[in-house]
Parts: structure tokens; sequence; C-alpha cells
């Protein structure tokens, strides 16, 4: 978008800031073509969402400047269609389980909540919606046989299936714009006594978010139908969370936080 700030009846700033933060059209770039002679000018533009300015439209800049603008919302564009190729990824995995289907959904909006009642920012929030959506993508690396068996798993099954968060955490890692998730999905396993998995970290090393991920992902399976068990009553679930946060699996802060948001 081409804009002079100068529209008469409209603020150009005003307009500027509207462009932005509109979903649909946040990422489209602007180019201000109002000459702005004072740093103050030119920082507000930019503080209500200017990508770049030009003194004139006769300018032998401008063609080169909405090519490489328009490249970078086309870069943009490729990230957010990755993060939906993994999104649906997810979701092809967990179609061969029914038992599974929409776990990853539930754990996400749980964790999310959760997040939101410890009043974290926006920014922590997204990670663990994202993130808990995209906590098991590491289980498609994982044999079929193996992940919808439903007798105990042998050794080597159960070592199998303890690669799937180093897994996820190495499909994901190429995308920078998963970078914040990327914590939550390898360290989801871990316990606070350093007996989790895949890295066996304890307490203070794991990342908030993926402690939060790892209490949503654990209520969420105890509360539903598995292959080798049935779904337990929520009342019943908390007594094992209050169980096992005493012998160190959980953090008891965000058990706690958790019980107080589920009002138990």
């Amino acid at each position: 978008i081409l804009l002079d700030l100068m529209i008469p009846k409209f603020s150009g700033f005003e307009i500027c800031r509207r462009i932005k933060r509109d979903p649909k059209t946040q990422f489209v770039p602007i180019i201000v073509t109002t000459p702005l002679t004072h740093q103050d000018d030119r920082l507000k533009a930019i503080q209500f969402g200017a990508d770049d300015f030009l003194s004139s439209l006769a300018s032998e800049e401008l063609a080169p400047r909405i090519k490489f603008l328009l490249h970078m919302k086309f870069l943009h564009d490729d990230l957010d269609t990755s993060e939906s190729i993994l999104f649906s990824l997810v979701s092809a995995l967990e179609a061969k389980d029914s038992f599974t289907k929409g776990h990853s959904e539930r754990v996400s909006g749980l964790a999310a909540d959760v997040g939101r009642y410890l009043s974290l920012s926006d920014r922590e929030i997204t990670a663990l919606r994202k993130g808990g959506l995209l906590h098991d993508i590491g289980k498609i690396g994982v044999r079929e046989d193996v992940l919808l068996k439903a007798e105990k798993l042998t050794d080597d099954e159960m070592n199998h299936i303890k690669t799937h968060p180093a897994r996820g955490y190495e499909i994901c890692a190429p995308l920078g714009s998963l970078s914040n998730c990327l914590p939550i999905i390898r360290s989801h396993h871990e316990r606070v006594d350093g007996k989790g998995y895949p890295d066996g970290i304890e307490d203070r090393k794991i990342p908030l978010l993926a402690k939060i991920t790892a209490v949503a992902d654990a209520f969420d399976a105890m509360t539903h139908n598995r292959p080798y068990r049935k779904a337990m009553p929520e009342k019943q679930a908390i007594k094992i969370f209050a169980k096992e946060q005493r012998t160190g699996q959980w953090d008891p802060d965000i058990v706690q936080a958790f019980l107080d948001f589920k009002k138990f």
C-alpha cells in the first residue's frame, strides 16, 4: 500500500494503524509517500505500522522497495503455510487413532487457558496454544503398531515412544516462527525430579510453558479413553495429580494453578 499521510479529512496515521490491526491486512507492506522531515513524525509513522518511506512517487527507489517488501510478505506467507502443514500433519496423525482424536486441540486450549489464568504475556499464551497443538507431532516418527498398541508396551517399544519429543523438536526447529514453542515440544515429558525424557532435566531447568503443557497433556490423557484403559473421572485424575506431585513428577505450583483454574 502506498499511503499519503496528508489525506484530506482523514488521519493517515490512523489509517495505517487500522490496516496493521486488521488480521487480514496486518502483514501488507505500507510505504509512506509523504515527505517527513521531522524525526518524530517518522517515528510516529513506524509506531503506527509504516514499513518504509519515500519522498516521492517518482523516486527511482519505488520499484525495488516494493519488490523487497513484497518478498518479505511472501516469506511470511510461506511461514504461515508451513505452520498450517504441520497442524494438518497433527490432525492426520490423530485421525489414525479415534482415542486421541482432538487431544492436541484440547491440550492447546487448556494450556492457553491456564496461561491466561497465570497472567502470562500474549506471546507466551500464543506459544502455549501453538505448542499444545504441536506437542506430539514427533509421533509421526513412531511406528503405528506401537502407537496404537492396547497391551502394555515392552521396554524397547517404550523407548521408541520416548523419542517423539526430540523428533518433534527436530521437525519444528527449522521454522523460526515456532521458536517459542520448541521448549514445549521438547520438554513436555520432563519431570521435576529429573526422571523424565528426553533430556532428564530437573525442576528449574524445565521451561515454564513446558510444565504447563505437561499438566494439560496428562489431565486430558487421564480423562479420555485410551487403547489401554478407559477414561477416569476428573476427580480421580486430580487425586493422581496430588499423589504424583508429591513424588516429583509435577511442579506443585503449576498443579495448584491448574486446580484453581479448574475450580477443584
